[in-house]
């Protein structure tokens, strides 16, 4: 088993910036690639941003791309995202999430077998 905890959501004007951060505990850290997920009210979950277990690679929703940047600190089995330049359409409650062990990066939420209990980010216009 692998808990993720998460922190760091809050409420934030336009233009702003939020640091998430996710604490990881229970497995090697290192066997994991790692991923953001949101989920809007009345939509589904949708996928923001995945870093590999070396952090050689990263993927990112095209919306998100040159707003958020993803990256893990291996001593601390954290992974963060950073999100600047928010926008209103970014509010969601944004999940960390652990891929199966020993697998490729992806966008996709199926290879995902463990998830946080999520924090609320709201963007004010």
């Amino acid at each position: 088993q692998v808990q993720l905890v998460e922190s760091g959501g809050g409420l934030v004007q336009a233009g702003g910036s939020l640091r998430l951060s996710c604490a990881a505990s229970g497995r090697t850290f290192s066997n994991y690639a790692m991923g953001w997920f949101r989920q809007a009210p009345g939509k589904e979950r949708e996928f923001v941003a995945a870093i590999s277990q070396t952090s050689i690679s990263a993927y990112y929703l095209d919306s998100v791309k040159g707003r958020f940047t993803i990256s893990r600190d291996a001593a601390k089995n954290t992974v963060h995202l950073q999100m600047n330049s928010l926008k209103p359409e970014d509010t969601a409650v944004y999940y960390c999430a652990a891929q199966k062990p020993f697998t490729e990066i992806s966008r996709s939420s199926s290879l995902y077998d463990y998830w946080g209990q999520g924090t609320q980010v709201t963007v004010s216009s």
